[in-house]
């Protein structure tokens, strides 16, 4: 069998997510509910629904709540195309 490198597109080297996905994605390793997180962070339900969904800004204070509820650095949730190896460890 003959394989042409013609035929294979290059994959990307990473894919870009906003800190809403990953507040999602940490969240949902951990297996939370909104309602887990906005207890162990003390950001209100409603306010985690809004960050997720990218229809609010993080904030520094927001991030940090948010980091020590993972057992994260708040790097991992502010700069995700960073630090994408931490969001496994996070798990």
């Amino acid at each position: 069998m003959n394989i042409d490198p013609k035929d294979f597109v290059s994959a990307r080297s990473h894919s870009s997510l906003t800190t809403g996905e990953v507040i999602r994605m940490l969240r949902e390793l951990k297996h939370w509910t909104q309602e887990d997180l906005a207890a162990k962070s003390g950001i209100s339900a409603t306010n985690l629904s809004a960050l997720e969904n990218d229809r609010i800004d993080i904030g520094k204070r927001r991030a940090e709540q948010l980091a020590n509820a993972f057992g994260v650095h708040p790097a991992i949730i502010m700069f995700p195309e960073y630090e994408a190896s931490g969001m496994l460890k996070a798990a």
